[in-house]
């Protein structure tokens, strides 16, 4: 009997997340727009922060200084504090008068060390005057239309943030087992027709590609309210629109991470790195983070493969369910939807992430990242 009750609800929540949760599962590719060819494209600044990025930086500038884009664009490369060449191989990917590449001070107190880096390339991009700030990350390739896809939307629909999800490798095993359903979980938590909508409080961007109107980011408090946000792309997200702002977020198959992630343990210390900051650091909110990931994910095959007759029917319906609303994740990375019914194993992947994120915050070395510790 209770798991017959466990079943129904599990099966609940699943058509609520099917039929009520703004159709986050059915989220597809967004086709960018084009400019207004009679109005003065927008001037555009890139900020790129760099920590030891020799490996992939040099792909992502290049893609950067070969953007197609008829309005005045410059980028900005923030050197934090590399030791591997990442300045030189920035270098030699654009011309100078492209590119700018600065060394950023050491964190003051208070900022995480991305966000500072972040902060004085938004400062140094000051003296250009632009009017959109393009922050993107150090492994984030750019088709050449990518900018000014960027910059029609913000400008034909009155969005004063617009962000990309880029598209993450999905090579290796441990990938294709795991990136599908980060996007997922992503877009579950922050779903994108809720972000877009100025009725909802939702608000949420991917901070490997934001293109952000530098007047909007000025009047709501500029990088220095976020300073110490390890969140910074929804934490952005959410103090552009607070201030009235539009907040746009889609899917690019254009837009490409190239930071690869070799085997299990690279991605669960990624997932680790802020799941438990998501949390607000609390022991209660993950306990009830527990709970309802065990009921949603892990209580459908248990409840189908453990019931009996009939009691088995609900947890089979969730569970069918589940598999349905992932499979367009899939399809978008190009896997077999015959991943999807791992789902239920891969949360419990992401659960046990979560609760380790949670321990490392408690021992005083969370979020880790690039040698720092940021949120211990």
């Amino acid at each position: 009997m209770a798991i017959e009750l466990a079943g129904y609800l599990a099966l609940a929540i699943w058509v609520y997340l099917v039929a009520g949760r703004g159709g986050f599962w059915l989220e597809r590719a967004a086709v960018p727009p084009a400019l207004d060819a009679s109005r003065k494209s927008p001037s555009v600044v890139a900020v790129v922060p760099a920590r030891n990025e020799a490996a992939v930086v040099e792909r992502t500038i290049a893609s950067l200084a070969a953007q197609r884009y008829p309005g005045a664009f410059h980028i900005v490369l923030v050197d934090d504090g590399s030791g591997d060449g990442t300045a030189e191989a920035a270098r030699a990917a654009a011309p100078s008068e492209r590119l700018t590449v600065i060394r950023a001070e050491t964190p003051a107190a208070g900022w995480t060390g991305k966000m500072w880096a972040v902060g004085q390339g938004v400062r140094y991009a000051a003296r250009f005057d632009p009017d959109y700030l393009l922050l993107t990350d150090a492994d984030i390739v750019h088709a050449p239309d990518n900018l000014a896809g960027l910059a029609a939307r913000a400008e034909g629909s009155g969005y004063q943030l617009v962000s990309y999800m880029a598209t993450l490798e999905c090579r290796t095993l441990a990938e294709q087992a795991l990136i599908p359903a980060f996007v997922f979980f992503f877009f579950l938590v922050y779903p994108p027709r809720w972000i877009r909508n100025p009725r909802r409080r939702t608000a949420g961007a991917a901070g490997g590609c934001m293109l952000v109107e530098r007047r909007a980011l000025e009047s709501s408090g500029g990088i220095e309210a976020i300073g110490g946000a390890l969140i910074d792309d929804c934490s952005l997200a959410a103090q552009i629109k607070n201030a009235g702002g539009g907040v746009w977020l889609g899917l690019s198959p254009a837009t490409c991470s190239i930071r690869g992630y070799g085997g299990y343990g690279e991605i669960g210390r990624m997932i680790s790195r802020s799941a438990f900051t998501q949390l607000r650091h609390s022991a209660l909110l993950l306990l009830g983070t527990t709970a309802g990931l065990v009921l949603t994910y892990l209580t459908p095959p248990l409840a189908m493969l453990l019931g009996r007759g009939n009691a088995a029917l609900p947890g089979a319906l969730a569970w069918g369910l589940m598999s349905v609303a992932y499979a367009p994740m899939l399809r978008f990375y190009g896997k077999s939807v015959l991943w999807a019914p791992l789902l239920p194993a891969i949360a419990l992947f992401y659960l046990c992430a979560t609760v380790h994120s949670a321990v490392v915050y408690w021992r005083g070395k969370g979020g880790q990242w690039k040698g720092r510790v940021q949120d211990g």
